[in-house]
């Protein structure tokens, strides 16, 4: 495949949907970290991938994203931290099977940095460190920082990324309905830091939904508009419905989505929580059959 940045610089992909809330769905909140699945039942983890591959999803984020240090704390599970963000990379790329870029994916600490928190700065950089070193050895195409809130771990944790790796770097962050993240970050300053600290693409993940992300996304391109940009949406808010976990927006509504923000500029458009491979075979046979993202 042809590089992955160099790609999105030129037009659109459609990414994959969510490995959490799949995998949960189908087998059970049986462990106590999601990327444990990668261990222990590593066939269904492909499994999911290649689904989402054949649904048409051209990026595929492994399941790496709270295996930092900081997160995994006391679990007995960090002492297995560098075997878990590998091979979250290597059963993505399994599946991929040359028909999908890879992407490692890391999430928020989990705790807030002093002064508001007990987590100092130096912790932080050295849990980022530690897991971009690793997912970039294990062959990641490129590094998601996704479902940030707050500025200043976004800012120890990109510095931290980038002196270990120059791998292409995305950092997307969540927004409630009064689009501010729950540190009160705005999109305009969450777009700022992203670029200022160097980050390649800027985005909008998780969230209540399509329509929260698509005006996070406008006001970043507002305020950026050379930028490259993910959107990632949730498909809506959690709902419990006879024992169920049940979200409410379907494929359909994500079509429109997804056509919507390419139309927009955005040149990365996948799924988060709720989502399934349905969603994205909506998304990727909606922009395709309108020219608007690449097959």
């Amino acid at each position: 495949m042809d590089g992955f940045l160099n790609t999105v610089r030129r037009r659109c992909i459609i990414g994959d949907g969510p490995m959490g809330t799949m995998l949960l769905a189908r087998l059970g909140n049986r462990y106590e970290t999601i990327e444990e699945f990668s261990l222990r039942l590593p066939d269904e983890v492909v499994r999911l991938h290649r689904e989402y591959v054949d649904a048409g999803a051209q990026l595929l984020g492994a399941s790496t994203f709270g295996a930092n240090r900081v997160r995994l704390g006391r679990c007995p599970l960090v002492a297995d931290l560098e075997e878990l963000n590998r091979r979250g990379v290597e059963l993505a790329r399994e599946a991929a099977g040359g028909r999908a870029w890879v992407l490692g994916k890391l999430g928020p600490t989990g705790r807030l940095l002093a002064p508001l928190g007990d987590l100092s700065a130096e912790e932080a950089r050295a849990a980022y460190q530690e897991q971009a070193s690793i997912l970039a050895a294990a062959g990641a195409d490129a590094l998601a920082l996704q479902t940030m809130s707050d500025l200043a771990e976004t800012r120890v944790a990109i510095a931290a990324i980038r002196s270990v790796t120059s791998l292409p770097l995305i950092a997307s962050f969540t927004f409630g309905a009064s689009l501010r993240t729950p540190m009160g970050v705005t999109p305009e300053q969450a777009v700022a830091v992203a670029l200022e600290e160097g980050c390649d693409v800027v985005g909008s993940n998780c969230g209540v939904g399509p329509d929260e992300v698509e005006q996070s996304i406008a006001a970043m391109m507002a305020a950026a508009p050379s930028a490259l940009f993910l959107a990632e949406p949730n498909a809506g808010l959690p709902e419990l419905v006879h024992g169920r976990t049940v979200y409410a927006v379907g494929p359909e509504r994500f079509a429109d989505f997804a056509a919507r923000a390419a139309r927009m500029g955005v040149r990365i458009i996948s799924a988060c929580c709720g989502a399934t491979p349905d969603h994205i075979r909506a998304m990727a046979r909606r922009c395709r059959a309108t020219g608007i993202a690449g097959g």
